[in-house]
């Protein structure tokens, strides 16, 4: 019996040791297994149990014109943030906060007492003034603290507003280019994380962890910061001169499809967009707006018919009497008993419609409109701005003889301006068909130095080059002796179209007295470096026609800006041919070595203003050969005798 018991006992002491190794092996594994394997994640989530983050906000990338102008920058924008359980003495902090931030201090009680790990006090504490940081920061007040953040500024105010587009008060971008290009804009945000216990006070043994904000990359356009200034003056002096519905304006290089500068009127500041009616900022006209476009719609129609050798501008003739009957409608000239017998090169001069009709007819429904579809019309461009529309064109089946008339010459259809300027510029620029866009190039924001960079994209060739210099010599003549006299720009060879189309009213007719007036012009005629498209929407006071009103400006937006490019006067192009009330422009003669007394006898139409002392003239300003309106002041210096 004793030896039975003695086995026993020494089973069941096993036994127990089996047992107990089993849960200490169990319970060493356990631990082994938090201790190396789990202890990340558990420490991550004590972390993240303890940790508090005062976020800061990564600066927006800057947007640059393409020769470094800053168009958008940022400035700092201090935001206030509150730990409610680290705040001692609620009603005294309220009271502290609410007069600085100009609140009352109900709302701010709320603020500093919500049961929230961090508050933020939005919005009057969001992107306050440096002086009211300084001034909560001399508090000193536990609990409250002052995290870094910026907003946009815009340093030339309402200058390219509607391409710039303009962000949000959490630094989203809402229009424009700061909402299409917003994520590499945005940047990453960063952090100061801190601990504090269960009750909310800070853990002072534990080090503070600061993750620095990546800011966003810079942006730079294709914009010409000199073009886009010398368009924005032209359109307000328009406005201030005509008080017009709307206008726009872009110019763009012909040869890339790079877009130089655009505008429209009305405008608004990015920074104040909360004021201004939503009507004026969704709507980026030169990119949205479609309507008839006229005249200047008849360049692709010569540039086919060139293209498919159905007429000769020389040889080849036409009689205008005024109008043309087409499948029993009577369609008119501009001119009130037409322009007689013309040669086709004249018709194109005088946008004569009922010739343009013709030529239409030569080249039928389907050959016309599938040069309509090469030059990219009823489609978009694709250039990167939002809100781009694609016109509308007549669905074939439902083009007829009157439908395919009035077509050649730019009524019935509906396009938008950058489709015209695109087309334009592969009609002149040898027959390439370009894509257009803004963005130039991504910047390090640090170093500026190029991250990625856009090429141009020729989409397709539309016409052969000779076909193109056909069209650029044609429309050279425009400015020069037709229509287009008014963007004639002494010393530079300009080549352009008007174009005067008639709105349609909501009754679906036309209205009277209503036009949208353009022109369309490119420069130098022989091997464009520029392309501008204008448009004066309803012009008041005035004739209302694109040779009258859009002409000249294009002509001004030409001259400054071909000198502002560096592109050098030239004596080779057409001369213009005047028509009455204007007067020729004068030629500054040679005066260097002639004698003061001889001045007032050789210089009659000019007027003289001299300088220095002696009797015989060392220089003159303008130099001899310039061109001038007559009763222009001549400078000049005379020397010792």
């Amino acid at each position: 019996m004793r030896r039975v018991s003695q086995v026993v006992v020494r089973k069941r002491l096993v036994t127990v040791f089996l047992v107990g190794l089993l849960i200490f092996t169990t319970i060493a594994g356990r631990l082994g297994y938090v201790q190396f394997v789990l202890s990340d994640f558990l420490i991550a989530k004590a972390e993240e149990s303890w940790g508090r983050d005062i976020t800061f906000e990564p600066e927006r990338g800057r947007i640059l014109g393409t020769n470094g102008k800053v168009l958008v920058g940022n400035q700092s924008a201090p935001t206030v943030m509150v730990v409610p359980r680290q705040i001692k003495k609620p009603e005294e902090t309220a009271q502290k906060l609410a007069k600085i931030l100009d609140m009352s201090v109900e709302k701010a009680y709320e603020h500093v007492t919500n049961q929230v790990s961090i508050e933020r006090i939005n919005p009057e504490g969001r992107k306050i003034s440096e002086d009211q940081a300084e001034a909560i920061q001399s508090l000193n007040i536990p609990g409250v603290y002052i995290a870094e953040d910026s907003k946009r500024y815009y340093p030339h105010g309402a200058f390219l507003s509607h391409v710039l587009g303009f962000s949000g008060i959490d630094n989203q971008g809402l229009l424009g280019l700061e909402a299409y290009y917003d994520e590499k804009l945005s940047g990453e945000k960063g952090a100061l994380s801190f601990f504090s216990d269960a009750k909310g006070k800070r853990m002072p043994d534990i080090a503070d962890v600061y993750k620095p904000p990546v800011d966003g990359k810079d942006l730079r356009l294709t914009i010409d910061y000199k073009v886009q200034s010398i368009i924005e003056r032209e359109l307000d002096l328009a406005v201030e001169k005509y008080n017009p519905d709307g206008a726009l304006a872009i110019a763009v290089d012909p040869d890339t499809g790079k877009v130089m500068a655009m505008s429209s009127r009305p405008n608004f500041h990015p920074g104040n967009y909360q004021n201004v009616d939503p009507s004026v900022y969704n709507r980026n006209l030169p990119v949205w707006s479609t309507y008839e476009p006229g005249s200047t719609f008849k360049i692709i129609t010569l540039a086919a018919a060139l293209e498919e050798d159905v007429v000769d501008l020389h040889d080849d003739h036409y009689h205008d009497d005024g109008s043309i009957k087409v499948d029993g409608t009577t369609l008119h000239c501009w001119k009130r008993g037409g322009h007689g017998e013309q040669s086709y090169l004249d018709v194109v001069q005088n946008s004569c419609n009922p010739g343009f009709v013709t030529l239409g007819q030569k080249l039928g429904k389907e050959s016309l409109f599938e040069y309509i579809n090469r030059f990219g019309f009823g489609q978009k461009t694709g250039i990167d701005l939002q809100g781009e529309g694609k016109g509308i064109l007549f669905k074939p089946e439902r083009v007829g003889p009157v439908e395919l008339a009035t077509t050649a010459f730019g009524q019935g259809v509906s396009v938008t301006p950058i489709q015209q300027v695109m087309a334009v510029a592969a009609a002149v620029n040898g027959g390439y068909y370009y894509e257009p866009y803004v963005q130039e190039a991504w910047l390090d924001p640090v170093s500026g130095e190029v991250l990625q960079k856009n090429e141009p994209e020729m989409k397709r060739r539309v016409i052969s080059g000779e076909t193109s210099e056909q069209v650029r010599k044609a429309l050279e003549s425009v400015v020069a002796k037709g229509t287009g006299r008014g963007a004639y720009v002494e010393g530079y060879r300009v080549g352009g179209k008007t174009g005067t189309a008639q709105k349609v009213g909501e009754d679906g007719q036309y209205m009277s007295n209503n036009h949208i007036v353009s022109f369309i012009g490119f420069a130098p005629a022989d091997d464009p470096e520029l392309v501008v498209y204008l448009a004066i929407d309803n012009p008041k006071n005035t004739v209302q026609f694109g040779g009258v009103v859009a002409a000249p400006i294009v002509g001004n937006i030409m001259e400054d800006s071909l000198r502002s490019l560096g592109v050098k006067p030239r004596k080779d192009g057409l001369e213009k041919e005047y028509a009455w009330p204007e007067e020729p422009l004068v030629e500054v003669p040679d005066v260097t070595g002639m004698e003061k007394d001889e001045l007032t006898q050789f210089l009659t139409t000019l007027k003289i203003k001299t300088s220095g002392k002696g009797s015989e003239v060392v220089t003159q300003a303008p130099e001899a050969g310039v061109k001038v309106p007559s009763g222009s002041t001549i400078r000049v210096y005379l020397g010792e005798e």
